[in-house]
């Protein structure tokens, strides 16, 4: 449990970390599922990171339907009730928007990058078990921001002086998630998470660590995607194996 736990504290304080940034217009409201759905992100890291992993997926930041739900990364909420098994109570954020209601597994939307996600690695491994046993998803930004009009904004698109200082925070914890993983590939899904997985690798105490990172890139699932909306599975697969991750 000694991965697990450090994971844990790392996410702890992250999620503090991140509270405490500040944001502007036209950023309305903040979720941050790492403090309101603390209890079901924990039972995912104990449950699913006791060990070393050989692929560190990484994701940007919760979606509305998915971790701002149930505080897994991707976590659409039938994949991570029925396959993770994953039902542990939720909160709510101190302001929410009223049309991004959080109410947790009770939750009837489906969040589709999530559940195209989880469900393909449902598909190509016979258990969680089985497929945690080499792999681990986390996100890089704990946090969901939306404009009044209920509209997602990814943090990307955050004026720089709001940006740069969320993402050391950010950085720090990937970082800190890598040296205790200690995994052979990073594998971001989507050219953000990727261009992020390539400046942790650089960090001086990563490279202090001999560790010789192979770093790569899948198709992201979101259907704001074009490209994602034509087999997106078998596209991933394919990205995959010819990457030699599988």
């Amino acid at each position: 449990m000694k991965i697990a736990a450090e994971l844990i504290d790392a996410a702890g304080q992250l999620a503090l970390e991140a509270d405490a940034c500040s944001f502007s217009h036209p950023v309305a409201y903040v979720y941050n599922p790492l403090s309101y759905a603390w209890k079901p992100y924990v039972a995912y890291v104990e449950n699913f990171a006791t060990t070393r992993k050989k692929v560190l997926f990484l994701g940007m930041n919760p979606g509305p339907w998915g971790m701002a739900q149930t505080g897994v990364p991707f976590g659409e909420v039938s994949c991570v009730r029925n396959w993770l098994g994953i039902t542990e109570e939720v909160a709510t954020p101190r302001s929410e928007h009223p049309k991004r209601r959080v109410t947790g597994f009770s939750c009837t939307r489906s969040e589709v990058s999530g559940r195209r996600l989880w469900s393909f690695f449902s598909k190509e491994f016979s258990s969680p078990e089985a497929f945690f046993s080499d792999h681990f998803v986390t996100n890089y930004c704990p946090l969901m921001f939306m404009e009044e009009s209920g509209r997602n904004r990814t943090p990307d698109k955050l004026p720089s002086s709001e940006r740069a200082p969320l993402f050391e925070i950010c950085d720090r914890h990937l970082v800190r998630t890598i040296k205790n993983l200690k995994p052979d590939w990073l594998i971001g899904i989507g050219a953000f998470a990727e261009s992020r997985l390539s400046a942790a690798a650089t960090a001086e105490e990563l490279r202090d660590s001999g560790s010789d990172f192979r770093i790569g890139k899948i198709l992201h699932p979101s259907p704001a995607n074009p490209a994602a909306n034509k087999d997106w599975e078998r596209t991933v697969k394919h990205q995959l194996r010819t990457l030699g991750v599988w």
